[in-house]
């Protein structure tokens, strides 16, 4: 006859023959082995401010999500979901450089699905994923910098307006678009333009590394590609998606958790990037500019998607 004490070092003699951990013997048998965890964030928009009731994808609106992705119970990975024309090449680094320190700081890999688009600051974002994976149609590349706009001084003639413009600083106004272009302001924004294209270059080939099989003249001129010639010069590391390539690596049980903003119903009602919080919390004029910065924040945001076709 075996006493409570028999009992008990028999069970433990039992449990540390056990590849189970002797303290989850105990826990119903769902809890053993827990499933593999992937967080997923989606990054998707045009990169930069936006406006008041079109925010825009930068290093303030996202910074919350990655943490809190990182941080997944479990976690086994982080996968970025992108689809992004570009923008801002600032909030584009800004993003760029969180995910970076956020992976080494809990030591988990990120990997990147590219969606219709990954152009731009968007490919800037992916190369923060350890491996960069895109649908065969998928949109990749554009590594440039481009300013665009408009020149009103025709036109201003024409309606008969008059511009006044008072700066200290004899170039405070450069760039006008109601006063006539000269060769000096556009040689000013081309060596702008010169110095972060060649930071996304160096981005570039520090990310893809050995992986790059284009020379580099082919691949820094702005020309953008679809995902299967993505890969052929390699931008990315293979075609697929999410789901097939996740399972592939983590198992068939593997939980893809999507990770997104947590508003309540009030705030997000009331805050200031809302339409009923602009009329709650401002004057109608308030209310008004709000309107306008959105429509032109609409018009760009367009004008940005439709160079890839969309």
């Amino acid at each position: 006859m075996v006493g409570p004490c028999g009992d008990y070092l028999s069970l433990m003699k039992t449990t540390k023959s056990s590849k189970i951990p002797g303290w989850r013997r105990f826990l119903p048998k769902r809890f053993r082995n827990p499933k593999p965890v992937v967080a997923v964030v989606r990054l998707s928009g045009v990169i930069g401010g936006g406006s008041a009731l079109r925010p825009g994808l930068n290093l303030n609106s996202v910074s919350t999500v990655l943490e809190t992705a990182f941080k997944t119970k479990h976690a086994k990975a982080v996968v970025l979901a992108i689809n992004s024309p570009g923008g801002s090449p600032v909030q584009s680094n800004l993003i760029y450089t969180r995910i970076r320190a956020l992976a080494k700081e809990h030591e988990l890999p990120v990997y990147v699905f590219c969606e219709d688009v990954a152009a731009s600051g968007g490919y800037w974002l992916a190369c923060a994923g350890d491996e960069i994976y895109a649908d065969s149609n998928s949109i990749v590349g554009s590594i440039g910098v481009i300013a665009a706009g408009f020149g009103f001084t025709e036109l201003i003639k024409k309606v008969g307006i008059e511009r006044r413009v008072y700066t200290a600083g004899e170039n405070k106004n450069i760039l006008d678009p109601f006063k006539a272009e000269n060769a000096s302001d556009v040689k000013r924004i081309k060596s702008l333009q010169k110095d972060i294209h060649e930071s996304f270059k160096d981005l570039v080939v520090k990310a893809r590394g050995d992986a790059l099989k284009e020379i580099p003249k082919k691949l820094f001129t702005g020309e953008f590609w679809t995902g299967a010639k993505a890969l052929e010069m390699g931008l990315i590391d293979g075609i697929g998606d999410m789901r097939a390539i996740m399972r592939e690596k983590y198992g068939e049980k593997v939980k893809l958790k999507l990770v997104a903003a947590n508003q309540g119903w009030l705030k997000r009602r009331l805050s200031p990037g809302s339409s009923l919080g602009l009329i709650a919390g401002a004057s109608g004029q308030s209310l008004a500019q709000g309107l306008t910065d959105d429509v032109i924040s609409t018009i760009e945001e367009r004008a940005i998607w439709s160079r890839y076709g969309l």
